[in-house]
């Protein structure tokens, strides 16, 4: 029987989906995984959230869930998306510690660290400033778990601990062109100018750089965090600063996964947004020396592969 139980909010996500194939692939008979999503249970009540804590009693919680949007619902519902996010941490974290769960990792973000800081950032800089305005409410909202991480372990030596991923992609991702991310925006681009005919448009001048992370990756790392990792305060868990690559050499992968053929424009009319937000993975690096990353082309590949295959279904 299974010693541990995990419990994965937001499991049917992303990364909630890169963990669960990794967890099957490295099956533990002392584990028992549960993957819950926002249909089992609505984090942003305390209720609800307890009844779930109730029925699966986890021993271990893996907190992805989380309101999110693209830059401009974020623009327009900072205050809801501060609200909801307080809402739905505080209720896990409080579940986790009134069910006695032993370990507990959140999911945090590259957009917590402050808007006005100096390159590379690391995990000692996060609370150094305001974030960027544009999406303070989400920023804030997601600190604020490193706060109660604190909180829990100071006053009822709680072991909640977080991570930060920098930009990630994979399959299962939301392959939106309006909402999603830069790999499945130019993915779900390319195919789009392949099947019409069309030329293929980035936008931008193609120069801003970024540290991808695929989400297979990031899964491993992530269930390391959860056996192996003791600290309370976060982890970066990235590739080096090495291995960032530029907006237009990521568009230059997904165009030969997808065997594009087609004319390439750069639109150098539209905005490029942050030039580069480059992360230290230094501390991560200190624990896994050896950790062996997916080289970008050959993920970008299996994502292209994974979106063509599943594009009826996939988020767009």
């Amino acid at each position: 029987m299974a010693s541990k139980v995990i419990l994965v909010t937001g499991g049917t996500g992303l990364v909630g989906k890169a963990i669960e194939k990794v967890a099957k692939e490295e099956a533990r008979s002392d584990e028992k995984w549960v993957f819950v999503s926002s249909k089992d249970a609505n984090l942003e009540s305390e209720a609800d959230t307890l009844a779930l804590f109730e029925k699966h009693k986890p021993t271990h919680v893996i907190h992805l869930a989380a309101m999110v949007g693209g830059l401009f619902r974020n623009l327009a519902y900072n205050l809801d998306f501060f609200r909801s996010n307080m809402k739905i941490n505080d209720n896990v974290l409080y579940s986790c510690y009134k069910y006695k769960v032993e370990k507990c990792v959140s999911c945090l973000s590259t957009c917590i660290f402050p808007d006005k800081t100096t390159y590379p950032i690391d995990e000692t800089m996060i609370h150094n400033g305001p974030p960027h305005d544009s999406n303070f409410g989400y920023s804030y909202a997601k600190r604020m778990i490193d706060v109660m991480n604190k909180g829990y372990n100071i006053q009822h030596n709680c072991k909640f601990t977080s991570v930060i991923p920098t930009n990630v992609f994979g399959p299962y991702d939301n392959f939106n062109l309006e909402e999603g991310h830069v790999i499945p925006g130019l993915i779900n681009k390319v195919y789009c100018s392949k099947k019409e005919n069309k030329p293929f448009v980035i936008w931008g001048t193609g120069s801003p750089r970024r540290q991808f992370i695929y989400s297979l990756d990031l899964a491993r790392l992530f269930m390391w965090v959860l056996r192996e990792y003791d600290e309370i305060s976060p982890i970066i868990l990235s590739v080096g600063e090495e291995d960032e690559v530029s907006i237009k050499e990521a568009a230059e992968m997904v165009v030969e996964a997808h065997e594009f053929k087609g004319e390439v424009v750069l639109d150098t009319s539209k905005s490029d947004g942050q030039f580069k937000k480059t992360a230290n993975n230094g501390k991560l690096r200190k624990y896994l020396p050896d950790f062996q990353f997916t080289p970008i082309k050959q993920a970008i590949k299996e994502t292209v592969d994974w979106f063509i295959e599943n594009y009826d279904t996939a988020r767009k």
